[in-house]
């Protein structure tokens, strides 16, 4: 795990060392607020972690400062339903479709049933990636033509789900952008479709969220989150950029939980995150 970790947060590494080059036993108030900001860490969010602190820091300092980012208590039940409904929600261009088949490899590998509901049917190009991801990884999909109403895929995948006895359903959404209100009507319709078809569905409302969009990421989660309510998080494409802090910034704005992380295009590419792995991972490049 700590491994996978120090591949993904490569280029934050890197950054850091610019600013960093020589790994110590304790340092800097100032150094510390060097290295936050370059692994964009929100300003606000700096100062706030920095005031606490001594003027020396330790590494036992710094890391209870920076754990002390994710000790919210986010408003999140598991559920043990089956079939267990998750829709995937997100911008279209966050790794929404790549993450679902990560996702339904993960459930596969673990012996589970999962079936796939493609309800971006605005673009036909979702329904054809999506598709040839249930191919690739020999999952069932419910697919349909563009233009169709997405509200009929979410009923038909989980009344298939429960005919073929499958413990997990999966369900794609569309992307186009957070603003328009049809979107809005559209995803409350499928979250309502969805409770018809099986009480208590969907029993997860995931966003997928691109790590490498630092505030724009937390704006649409925000809009996201007033639209439908999101159980939590997924946070892809860190492995790409320098921003790893992002996610400390993203926790400390959105107070919800981070299931994953996405560490790259294959479908075995997402770990479980868990918070004190992710910190102590940042505070290796820093000290001794």
């Amino acid at each position: 795990m700590f491994g996978m970790l120090k591949k993904v947060f490569g280029k934050t590494s890197e950054a850091i060392k610019e600013v960093a080059p020589e790994k110590k036993k304790a340092i800097t108030k100032e150094e510390f607020e060097d290295i936050l900001l370059e692994a964009d860490v929100n300003y606000e969010l700096v100062e706030r972690l920095l005031e606490a602190l001594p003027d020396t820091i330790t590494r036992t300092q710094a890391f209870n400062s920076l754990i002390s980012v994710f000790q919210y208590k986010a408003d999140w039940k598991e559920s043990d339903a089956v079939p267990y409904v998750e829709m995937i929600i997100g911008v279209n261009g966050a790794g929404k479709t790549t993450t679902i088949s990560k996702l339904a490899y993960k459930y596969k590998n673990e012996g589970k049933g999962v079936i796939l509901g493609a309800g971006d049917t605005f673009r036909a190009a979702a329904i054809e990636q999506l598709s040839r991801w249930a191919d690739r990884l020999e999952i069932p999909i419910v697919a349909t033509r563009q233009g169709h109403d997405p509200s009929a895929v979410v009923y038909d995948t989980i009344e298939a789900a429960k005919a073929r006895g499958l413990a997990h359903v999966i369900i794609d959404t569309a992307g186009r952008l957070h603003t328009q209100t049809n979107l809005s009507e559209e995803l409350k319709k499928m979250i309502r479709v969805a409770g018809k078809a099986m009480e208590g569905a969907p029993h997860r409302k995931m966003l997928i969220l691109d790590g490498t969009q630092g505030s724009s990421a937390i704006n649409q989660a925000k809009a996201f989150d007033e639209m439908i309510g999101i159980d939590g998080i997924i946070i892809t494409k860190l492995d790409g950029t320098a921003k790893g802090g992002s996610v400390l910034s993203i926790a400390d704005e959105l107070q919800m939980p981070i299931f994953y992380i996405g560490t790259g295009e294959q479908p075995e590419d997402l770990i479980r995150f868990k918070a004190n792995e992710y910190v102590n991972t940042i505070l290796d490049e820093i000290f001794l």
